[in-house]
């Protein structure tokens, strides 16, 4: 079996990070950066969303799994005095393969032939660079409703844990194919009227962003960022490719809901 491993870099992670590739390599594994069929993360959920985008290229043949050298993570599940026990598994046991939706975003631009597609893990959130966000927001290719606010947060199922539930958006179990859409401080009043409440939206329906006012918008795509004044459009929907995750033992979402914000 062919792996790569990613390190937060950090002195434990990067320690851990050896200690993984030397037991892995003892066991006749090969570490392979470019190809690898499981990439292990030692670090953060921040540093399995680099490990994820840096193989976006090959999900169907690549599966995550990762190491926790801080605080709890959502997809960082093994423990740093466990990773002997990691390469043990990942060398010797079969393992379940667990999808998780993805969510696309297609960014389209005024002279109207060029665009860019991207993958995002968990979320793409979408303001300017000045002054309130003002876009149409259309829903399965009808107007829904004009937008004034800060921004706006699109997430998926693994992803509304993070800024999702900040901005007061629900938490939804990782394998529901479906995106939320979150507001950042939206305007309400007697003229400019919006939702004002998440909206959960299934894989077959698309989210079309059309701002408004001449300004430059600022996108980020998990912890990448774009900013542009030439932006005519943005498309969310829930990808066709899935993220895929090495399962070697249980890994109870609800419980570590819980963990991660309400504590034993």
């Amino acid at each position: 079996m062919k792996y790569d491993v990613t390190s937060r870099g950090d002195d434990v992670s990067n320690h851990i990070a050896r200690t993984v590739v030397e037991g892995l390599n003892s066991h006749q594994l090969e570490q392979d950066p470019k190809e690898p069929e499981i990439v292990i993360s030692v670090g953060g959920d921040g540093t399995l969303l680099e490990a994820f985008h840096r193989h976006k290229h090959r999900l169907q043949n690549t599966c995550f799994v990762g190491v926790h050298t801080g605080h709890l993570g959502f997809y960082a599940d093994w423990r740093p005095d466990e990773a002997d026990k990691l390469v043990i598994h990942i060398a010797k046991t079969p393992f379940q393969v667990v999808e998780y939706p993805l969510l696309e975003v297609t960014v389209r631009y005024h002279d109207g032939d060029s665009s860019d597609r991207y993958l995002a893990l968990n979320e793409c959130t979408v303001k300017t660079t000045e002054g309130s966000l003002v876009c149409n927001v259309d829903i399965k290719g009808e107007e829904f409703e004009t937008f004034r606010g800060d921004g706006l947060c699109i997430s998926t199922p693994s992803g509304s844990t993070a800024y999702n539930k900040a901005l007061g958006g629900a938490i939804l179990h990782p394998s529901l194919a479906s995106m939320q859409i979150s507001e950042m401080a939206s305007i309400n009043n007697r003229v400019y009227r919006t939702i004002g409440s998440p909206l959960v939206l299934p894989e077959h329906h698309t989210c079309l962003l059309k701002p408004l006012n001449d300004v430059s918008m600022q996108l980020t795509i998990d912890h990448y960022s774009l900013v542009s004044k030439d932006i005519a459009s943005i498309q969310c929907r829930v990808a066709d490719e899935y993220v895929r995750f090495a399962r070697f033992r249980p890994f109870p979402f609800w419980k570590r809901v819980k963990e991660s914000f309400i504590g034993e």
